[in-house]
């Protein structure tokens, strides 16, 4: 039997016999049980509806505190997968099994960062279980962070960003590339857009992020100019902001596709969304604005995150020492 499996029915025996037996009797009987069950191989059966049951509760508190249908799907897969793989009832889960399990995943050659994801969804779950009495201790309580190499991410320079715009080979690729270097929408935040959320006068546009969440985010004069251009250049009446190439609403994958496009055709590396979000906060930050409102124009609810998007070159930092210290 696994270590996994054996930990679980002993402490199980353990609570039954405690409940008959003394101490010191108990004592004695334990290791006795541990050697004899050693001769046996012995699998735990799961309880698949119990399982499902107990994922049906969390989900139903997540969605009341408002978590997005993404993060609910992905909170979903991992834990039934999880479940399933090991071959376990929810309320007998030990480290021991998630240990095993993170194990396996990186033998299969999955990243320290996506393991941590992993972990930190298995570690909200059980965490929730336990504080709702459903289970008797969280699994996850002696389970460590696992270590991630800290990746530089790039913002995109100056030339970067012109190399791109030159490959544009139409009004709305080009209008589409300004709006998100501009506003730092999210990919699925800029395809829900309509036409009736831009308020050219204001040059902002309310945008509906993770969570449900409402926020405002702002237009730059050229990202206005070519926006109003591209509204006006449209003989359709759909009420999207950006269309694809069958005149309907353009969808994530269209936009990764757009981009991916201009890296092939510039050389410029990992052209991607949330690079314009990362390059928007980057010199917002070098310009002076407080982090606290990058944030909010990001949709972050923690610093931490925006910090994460923020990348300072050495002379802005050094300039800005001088500047403060003189």
């Amino acid at each position: 039997m696994s270590i996994a499996t054996k930990t679980v029915l002993m402490r199980d025996l353990e609570a039954q016999l405690g409940r008959i037996l003394t101490a010191e009797i108990l004592g004695k009987a334990m290791p006795v049980i541990g050697d004899c069950l050693a001769a046996y191989e012995i699998e735990q059966v799961a309880d698949p509806d119990r399982n499902e049951d107990l994922l049906d509760a969390f989900m139903a508190a997540k969605e009341v505190e408002g978590r997005s249908a993404k993060t609910m799907e992905r909170y979903r897969y991992i834990i039934r997968r999880f479940l399933e793989e090991a071959n376990a009832d929810t309320r007998h889960v030990t480290v021991y099994h998630i240990r095993a399990y993170l194990m396996n995943e990186k033998k299969r050659g999955i990243s320290d960062s996506t393991l941590e994801g992993i972990r930190c969804v298995f570690s909200s779950y059980f965490g929730w279980l336990q504080k709702e009495g459903l289970i008797q201790a969280n699994p996850c309580g002696n389970l460590g962070a696992i270590k991630c190499q800290k990746v530089v991410r790039q913002p995109f320079g100056a030339e970067d960003l012109e190399r791109l715009r030159e490959a544009c080979g139409t009004q709305r690729d080009r209008t589409l590339l300004e709006f998100l270097l501009s506003t730092g929408c999210r990919i699925s935040e800029v395809c829900a857009l309509n036409r009736g959320d831009i308020d050219f006068q204001a040059l902002e546009c309310k945008v509906l992020g993770k969570g449900n969440k409402e926020r405002v985010v702002y237009l730059d004069a050229v990202a206005a100019m070519l926006l109003r251009r591209y509204l006006a250049g449209r003989k359709d009446a759909n009420p999207a902001l950006f269309l694809g190439r069958r005149a309907e609403r353009l969808l994530p994958g269209g936009v990764r596709a757009m981009l991916k496009r201009l890296e092939q055709v510039t050389g410029v590396w990992n052209v991607h969304p949330h690079r314009f979000r990362r390059t928007l906060a980057t010199n917002l930050i070098a310009r002076g604005m407080a982090l606290q409102e990058v944030a909010a124009i990001l949709g972050h609810d923690k610093l931490d995150t925006t910090m994460e998007y923020v990348r300072l070159d050495k002379q802005t930092i050094r300039n800005n020492y001088r500047r403060f210290v003189s």
